[in-house]
Order: structure tokens, then C-alpha cells, then sequence
């Protein structure tokens, strides 16, 4: 891999943030599968430890948060017990919050669907904001405790329950269908939330960017995650091309740059150059 010139590095880190998957990017690149593999593991590393350093005292008013699935190794029904007990095999969660008016992902987590995990996902993006927030999420009650633990008074909550009803398929063959949602209950839980701004529509159509632009999210395919860690390196890739390079349609700049981030255009160039920075320093 250390053979790779920048703008080998640039075409393969582009190909996999618009969806590609590791073996197609072998096919049009030429680059082996460790060495694409060994590019994404380096990479979500550096993009990780930048953006934990540059998203802190943010000024964010309205965050939403939400929860997308995926699995690593193999479905849970699947998955062997001893890799299950050990958090390597299995459902994957990944927790994500996204500003409303910029767009910004300041933070997201990795882990199961409990409490604990919602505990460490809201301390985290608490510990990066400046200023009191509204925030918003759906109905799942982990969020009850969680963000009681991690915010305290300082937080204006609300919950948009949704009422859910599942669809069969109408072939055994077919997948299930989406749940047909009913309508929603905008339902106020701490502090003095706007009504208008309860909503969770940013955050679900973020976990949509996330399916489109990450083959390792895609359902019912082979490019799942075979090591948790790697799937973690390709979240933290993904998250430094939608915050830096991808230019957000409705805000015509990137959700860095709307947040006070950064203030230059980032290309993917930019992304392998700040990653050399990391490589020299470690």
C-alpha cells in the first residue's frame, strides 16, 4: 500500500465514499484487496482522530438523533455464540446525530441498541457542543435515561413516536416490506421544546446517505462488514467525506464549512493529504 502514489490513494477513498465496494474498487483500480483494505483501516483511523479534534465547542441549535442497522460477520441468527458474547458477530447499531440547519454529523457511536450504548453516544456529542440544544428522537426508550445521564437540565427533548404497522410481503421470495407509518405524536420530555422543530426526518434521511454511499449498508448483499473494527474505519470515512467534500444539495456547501468547521472546499485529495499528516505522525 505505501506503494500507492496520492492520486491512486485519491481515486480508491473515492470510489468507496460513493458506494463502490472493495472488490469492485480492486477491479477498476488494480490495487490488491489487503492493500484497499489496509488503505480503509489507515484512513477511518485519521479521519477519526481529526474529527474528534476539530468538533468541539460547536454551536449546533437543533439536533436530531437516530439509529441505523447493520450487522458484522454474519445476521445474529447466524453468527456463532462465542463471536456473539464477544461483540464480534451480529447486529450492529450505528448512533448518529446530525445538525438541523447545517447538516453536520458531529458524532456518532457503534455498539448495540441498549442503554448503555445511547449513555456513551449522547455523552460524547454533549461533551462537543457549546451551547444548549433542542433535541429530538425517535421513540425508543433508551433515549429516556440516556439523555437525563448526559445532558441533565441542559437540554430541551422531545420524542416523535411513530405509529408503526408492518406489511408482509406478498411473495414468500421478497424481503419484509418497510413498516407503513400510521402518523407520529410529537410528545415533549425535558425543557421547553419548539413543536415546530420536533422532527426526525434530517437524521432518517442521513442513515439514507449512509445505505447510498456505503456498500458495507447495503441489505441483502455480501459486502457486510467481516470485522467490526473494519466497519467502524469505513463509518469514519464515510463521515469525513459527508461533513468535508460532499456539497450538500439544498446548502450548496458542505455541512463543514455551513458549521464554521472549516472554511475552504475539501476535495478528496485534501482527505489523503491530511492523512500522510497522520501516517508521519504516527
Amino acid at each position: 500500500m505505501n506503494k500507492l502514489d496520492r492520486e491512486a490513494r485519491a481515486k480508491i477513498l473515492h470510489l468507496l465514499c460513493e458506494g463502490s465496494s472493495i472488490r469492485a474498487v480492486t477491479r477498476l483500480t488494480g490495487a490488491s484487496k489487503n492493500t484497499v483494505t489496509k488503505l480503509v483501516v489507515d484512513a477511518g483511523k485519521a479521519c477519526l482522530d481529526y474529527q474528534n479534534r476539530t468538533f468541539v465547542n460547536l454551536t449546533c441549535k437543533r439536533i436530531q438523533v437516530d439509529e441505523i442497522w447493520s450487522f458484522v460477520y454474519a445476521k445474529a441468527l447466524n453468527a456463532p455464540i462465542e463471536k456473539k458474547i464477544a461483540g464480534q458477530a451480529g447486529d450492529v447499531w450505528t448512533w448518529t446525530a446530525i445538525d438541523a440547519d447545517t447538516k453536520l454529523i458531529p458524532s456518532w457511536y457503534i455498539g448495540d441498541r441498549s442503554g448503555q450504548s445511547a449513555w456513551e453516544f449522547l455523552t460524547d456529542l454533549r461533551s462537543r457542543l457549546a451551547n444548549r440544544i433542542q433535541l429530538t428522537s425517535d421513540g425508543h426508550r433508551a433515549y429516556l435515561v440516556a439523555v437525563a445521564g448526559s445532558f441533565g437540565d441542559d437540554v430541551d427533548f422531545a420524542q416523535l413516536v411513530k405509529n408503526l404497522r408492518q406489511r408482509a410481503p406478498r411473495w414468500r421470495s421478497t424481503p419484509l416490506l418497510a413498516p407503513e407509518c400510521l402518523g407520529a405524536i410529537k410528545t415533549p420530555v425535558y425543557g421547553e421544546p419548539d413543536p415546530e422543530h420536533i422532527s426526525t426526518s434530517f437524521a432518517e434521511r442521513a442513515n439514507l446517505t449512509m445505505r447510498m454511499n456505503m456498500r458495507r449498508f447495503t441489505r441483502l448483499t455480501n459486502a457486510f462488514s467481516k470485522k467490526i473494527e473494519n466497519h467502524a474505519h469505513a463509518v469514519a470515512l464515510h463521515m469525513m467525506y459527508y461533513n468535508f467534500v460532499r456539497i450538500h444539495k439544498t446548502l450548496r456547501i458542505t455541512p463543514a464549512m455551513a458549521a464554521g468547521v472549516t472554511d475552504k472546499l475539501w476535495e478528496i485529495i485534501d482527505v489523503v493529504a491530511m492523512l500522510e499528516k497522520w501516517e508521519a505522525a504516527n
